[in-house]
């Protein structure tokens, strides 16, 4: 599996088009979360992952169960970002780096992922993503998929409501 110390054209191709991705992140000391969560948070996230530069991610964040992103980018901790195809060409990119979680109304990006915003979620801060290496592998094992649309926040955590 090859290994980069930037994001190349073709990374950011797939990255930008991706309609999912998945961000993994850690505190350095393994913490457990507030309440009591695992060390590791990975989490699959709707809209769009924008390319900056050749070192640089970036991604509006919505409310949800927690904040354990931007508690692991305080820490320092390591992030991962993970995009693939979902369609015949079968590929993955995953992006190393640190992360930095900027208040929606602090950050600089805020107009240029305003449009990111998911119908009924609730924006709350920017992630940056330094990069510090990034790596390609095939996604063979990976299923073909196709979006049928976004889901409607009344839709959101059903299936497990407590009885």
């Amino acid at each position: 599996m090859p290994m980069y110390d930037r994001i190349t054209p073709e990374q950011a191709d797939l990255l930008t088009s991706s309609a999912m991705f998945f961000v993994a992140s850690v505190a350095p000391d393994m913490s457990l979360g507030r309440v009591g969560e695992g060390p590791v948070n990975v989490s699959p996230k709707g809209g769009r992952v924008h390319v900056l530069d050749d070192s640089t991610l970036a991604y509006l964040d919505s409310r949800g169960s927690g904040n354990e992103t931007a508690r692991h980018g305080e820490a320092e901790g390591p992030i991962t970002v993970m995009a693939m195809s979902m369609d015949e060409d079968a590929a993955i990119v995953r992006c190393y780096g640190r992360a930095t979680a900027t208040p929606l109304d602090e950050s600089p990006l805020a107009e240029l992922l305003a449009a990111d915003a998911v119908e009924g979620a609730v924006p709350r801060q920017v992630i940056t993503v330094d990069v510090t290496s990034t790596q390609t592998s095939c996604g063979y094992g990976v299923p073909m998929y196709e979006l049928v649309g976004r889901r409607a926040r009344e839709s959101r955590g059903t299936r497990f409501k407590a009885s």
